[in-house]
């Protein structure tokens, strides 16, 4: 599983489709890097049930 921003998914999906992988994503939105710290921790607040669920799925 992984986090990455919106930005990126087409990207993933391409990358995943060249290696025959399809991992659990979650995406949060794009950008990342001019966010505050109290921003980025909403961020994460709010992908965290979606990452938890996707890690403990069988």
């Amino acid at each position: 599983m992984f986090v990455a921003s919106d930005e990126f998914i087409e990207a993933a999906a391409a990358q995943g489709e060249a290696l025959g992988f399809a991992p659990a994503a979650c995406y949060v939105p794009h950008p990342i890097q001019d966010r505050t710290d109290e921003e980025i921790r909403a961020l994460a607040d709010a992908a965290f049930e979606e990452i938890l669920s996707q890690m403990v799925a069988p």
